[in-house]
C-alpha cells in the first residue's frame, strides 16, 4: 500500500488528543468523611469495571475516528508502487543554455545555471537529458543520457559565458535532431536565455520542431538594462611614413531599457592615452566622435577606443592596428628626356609622383644609359617610359630584378621597337607588342571596360574620358590579366606576375604625345594606385570579430609561429595548421618567423543591444501545429493518480467506516455518562 498524499499522515498525531484529554481530566475520587455509611448504596465491583471498559472503548473510538480521517485524506492505494506512479511517463529532454556575451550582464548567467540545476532536480532516474550550451553555434553538446548527475556537474563547471552572439535556430535544429534518437515519446526542449532581438535574425520560415515536442522557455534577463556600445570605429589600416595626421571616427550608441545620456570616449595608441572626448546623448541615441592621431614611427601600432559611463564593461573597447610603411622609392627611367617640359616624357609622371608636399613616394630619375642592377636594387619599383635602347645586360638586369621580387611599370611609345621589346622582355612582359594601332586623322580610342574589383581601379570610379590617338596593339600572355580595354576590345592595361615580382604594361604613353590622359583628373590617383599596388602586398586582414577563423599563415610559407590570445595564454595549433578561432576581444600577438604581428579581435556590436524579443514570437514560429498543448509533469501525474485511484476508492470506504464509528461513539458516550 502507498499513500498518494502522504503529508496528511502527520495528522495521526491528532489521534493523541483524546488520550491527552482523558489523562488531563482523570480525577482521583475525593475522600469524604461520613459519620455513618448506612445511607450509601453499595455498588458492585463488576459495574465499576464495566464503566472503565466503556471509557477505554470510547477513548479508542475517538482516536480511531481521527486516525481513519487522516488515513482517508492520505488517499491509500493498494497494489501500486511509488516508482510506477512517478515513472510511468518518463521524459527525454534537451536543456539549451545560452552562453552568449549578453548573458554576462549582471547575474543573468548565475540565474540561468540555477534554472538548469532546478530542472535537473525535478527529473527522476528514469528520465534522459541532453545539454546544449550555445551562442552562435553549439559550444558544448552532451547527448541524451540518464546520467543526470554528470549533466549537473557539467553545468556547474561553466564559470562564465563567452563573447559570441546569440543564434537560436541552428541550435534548436540540433536539439530537435538529438531528440530524434530519444527512447521516450514524451519529448521536451527547455531554452534558458535572455531572449535578445538579435537571436531571431536567422529565423527560418517553415521550419518547426518535430510533432509532439514540447517547447518551454525560461527568461533570465534583467528587468532593466543600460549600456553604451561602440557600434563602429573607422581607422586607417596602412599608412606610409610621414603621413599627415589621421582622423579616427567612433560611433557610440545607448542601448537597453534605461537611457544613458552621458559618457566618455577615449583613444589609446600603443597603450598611451591620446585624447578623451565627452559624449552627450541627451537629445540623440548615438553620436560620432572624431579623434586625431599621428603614426610617425615605422611598424605596427595598436589602438584602442574605449567608452565609459555604463555598468557593462565587457563591450567597452574596440581594438585596431595601423601599419606604418616606409615611403615607396620609385626609379624613373626617362626614355625621352628634354629641357622643354612639354616634350619631356617624364614630366607629367614626375608631377603626379612627387609634386605634393606629403608625397608617399621618393622619386629618382635617370636616363636609360644609367640603368644598372645597383640602382634597381635601391628602389622598390622601376618605371620605363618610352625606353627603346636598352642593352642586353640592362634587359637581363631588369628581368632578374623582377624575378627577385622587384616591380616594373612599362609605358612604351614611339621610341620602342616591337622586335627588340619582345626579345628583351619576353620572360616578364604581360604581352607581345604586335604593331602600332592605325587610326584615322580625327579618330581616337577611349577606355570602354575595366576590372572594377582590381585594387588599382576599384577606388577610381568610372569617369575615363581620356582620348587615345595612338596605342600599341598587344597580344596578352596566357599568364597575364587584362585590367583595362579600349573600345575596340584591344588591351589597354595588363598585369603579370613573374617570379616574386609583378609587371604592369600600359599600351600607350604617359605623357601628352599619344593621349590626353595626363590632363584628366584620374591621372594622379591612377599613377599612385598603380605604384602602390606594384610595391605593397595586398593588406592582410588584421581586424576580426568573435567567432572568425584566423589563418596566421595563409600562404603556407611560415617556418615557425608562436602566438598568444587576448588573455595572454599561448595558442596551441593542431596538425601543423596555424589556424585559430577568435574567442576573446583584444589583441592576438603572433611572432611569425621572428616578426611580431598583431591582430585585433572585437565583439559583435549587435550582441550589446539588449532589446528583447517577445517569447511568444519564438514559440509561435517553431511549434508544430500537430503538437498538442503541453502539459506539465504535475498535471500528467495528477491525471495518472486519478486513473489509478478511480477503480479502488479506498478512502470512500474509510469514510463510511468513520461514519459508523461516530455513531458507535455517540451510543457509548450516552450510556457511559448517563
Amino acid at each position: 500500500m502507498v499513500f498518494l498524499t502522504p503529508l496528511f499522515l502527520l495528522g495521526l498525531l491528532a489521534a493523541l488528543i483524546p488520550v491527552a484529554i482523558h489523562l488531563i481530566r482523570k480525577e482521583k475520587p475525593p475522600k469524604v468523611m461520613f459519620s455513618t455509611i448506612r445511607f450509601l448504596k453499595k455498588t458492585s465491583k463488576k459495574l465499576i469495571l464495566f464503566q472503565h471498559i466503556q471509557q477505554w472503548l470510547l477513548l479508542a473510538l475517538r482516536s480511531a475516528v481521527i486516525a481513519l480521517l487522516v488515513f482517508a485524506f492520505a488517499r491509500p492505494l493498494f497494489d501500486q508502487t511509488v516508482a510506477r506512479l512517478l515513472d510511468a511517463d518518463p521524459m527525454s529532454a534537451v536543456i539549451m543554455l545560452d552562453l552568449s556575451m549578453s548573458m554576462r550582464y549582471e547575474d543573468n548567467f548565475d540565474q540561468a545555471k540555477q534554472e538548469a540545476i532546478d530542472l535537473l532536480a525535478g527529473m527522476t532516474s528514469g528520465d534522459e537529458v541532453a545539454l546544449i550550451a550555445f551562442s552562435n553555434s553549439a559550444d558544448v553538446v552532451r547527448e541524451l543520457s540518464t546520467d543526470i548527475d554528470s549533466v549537473r556537474s557539467l553545468i556547474n563547471s561553466f564559470d562564465e559565458p563567452g563573447y559570441g552572439t546569440t543564434r537560436y535556430m541552428p541550435n534548436l535544429r540540433l536539439a530537435d535532431q538529438l531528440l530524434e534518437t530519444s527512447r521516450y515519446e514524451n519529448r521536451a526542449v527547455y531554452l534558458i536565455s535572455d531572449f535578445q532581438d538579435i537571436a531571431m535574425n536567422d529565423s527560418e520560415e517553415g521550419w518547426k520542431l518535430s510533432p509532439g515536442t514540447a517547447f518551454n522557455t525560461i527568461d533570465v534577463a534583467a528587468l532593466e538594462s543600460s549600456n553604451l556600445v561602440l557600434t563602429d570605429v573607422r581607422s586607417p589600416e596602412q599608412l606610409l611614413e610621414d603621413a599627415a595626421e589621421q582622423q579616427i571616427l567612433a560611433r557610440v550608441r545607448s542601448t537597453g531599457t534605461l537611457y544613458l545620456e552621458q559618457g566618455d570616449v577615449s583613444l589609446y595608441v600603443d597603450g598611451d592615452l591620446i585624447e578623451r572626448v565627452p559624449v552627450d546623448l541627451a537629445d540623440r541615441s548615438e553620436q560620432v566622435v572624431t579623434f586625431s592621431a599621428s603614426f610617425d614611427a615605422q611598424g605596427t601600432h595598436t589602438g584602442e577606443v574605449r567608452v565609459s559611463g555604463d555598468n557593462f564593461a565587457v563591450d567597452n573597447s574596440y581594438f585596431f592596428t595601423v601599419d606604418v610603411l616606409p615611403k615607396i622609392r620609385v626609379l624613373l627611367v626617362n626614355g625621352e628626356a628634354s629641357d622643354d617640359w612639354f616634350d619631356d616624357e617624364g614630366h607629367w609622371f614626375g608631377l603626379a609622383v612627387s609634386s605634393a608636399s606629403q608625397s608617399p613616394f621618393v622619386l629618382q630619375t635617370i636616363e636609360p644609359g644609367e640603368l644598372s642592377m645597383a640602382n634597381l636594387r635601391q628602389n622598390d619599383v622601376a618605371v620605363l617610359l618610352n625606353v627603346g635602347d636598352l642593352s642586353g645586360g640592362q634587359a637581363a638586369a631588369l628581368t632578374s630584378y623582377v624575378r627577385e621580387g622587384g616591380s616594373l611599370l612599362l609605358a612604351p611609345a614611339d621610341r620602342v621597337t616591337p622586335e627588340v621589346f619582345n626579345r628583351q622582355f619576353a620572360e616578364i612582359a604581360p604581352a607581345i607588342i604586335q604593331s602600332r594601332g592605325q587610326l584615322g586623322l580625327d579618330d581616337y580610342l577611349v577606355i570602354a571596360d575595366f576590372d572594377r574589383r582590381h585594387p588599382i581601379l576599384s577606388p577610381l570610379g568610372s569617369d575615363w574620358s581620356a582620348r587615345f590617338q595612338n596605342h600599341w596593339s598587344l597580344l596578352a600572355d596566357e599568364d597575364a590579366d587584362v585590367l583595362m580595354q579600349f573600345d575596340n576590345t584591344e588591351p589597354a592595361l595588363l598585369e603579370r606576375s613573374a617570379g616574386q615580382g609583378k609587371v604592369i604594361l600600359f599600351a600607350s604613353s604617359l605623357d601628352l604625345e599619344w593621349n590626353n590622359l595626363a590632363l584628366q583628373g584620374l591621372f594622379l590617383p591612377f599613377v599612385h594606385e598603380t605604384l602602390r599596388h606594384l610595391v605593397q602586398q595586398n593588406p592582410k586582414q588584421r581586424a576580426y570579430q568573435i567567432g572568425d577563423s584566423l589563418d596566421l599563415d595563409p600562404l603556407g610559407v611560415a617556418q615557425s609561429i608562436e602566438a598568444t590570445d587576448a588573455a595572454g595564454s599561448a595558442i596551441q595549433f593542431a596538425n601543423n595548421n596555424f589556424v585559430t578561432t577568435a574567442t576573446t576581444p583584444g589583441m592576438i600577438n603572433a611572432r611569425i618567423d621572428g616578426n611580431l604581428v598583431s591582430f585585433a579581435v572585437n565583439g559583435i556590436p549587435e550582441e550589446s543591444n539588449f532589446s528583447r524579443t517577445p517569447v511568444a514570437n519564438l514559440y509561435d514560429q517553431i511549434i508544430n501545429p500537430d503538437t498538442e498543448p503541453n502539459q506539465s509533469r504535475e498535471v500528467r501525474t495528477a491525471q495518472l493518480i486519478e486513473e489509478l485511484e478511480r477503480p479502488q476508492r479506498v478512502w470512500w470506504w474509510v469514510l463510511c467506516l468513520v461514519m459508523l464509528l461516530i455513531l458507535a461513539e455517540s451510543l457509548i458516550a450516552n450510556r457511559t455518562y448517563r
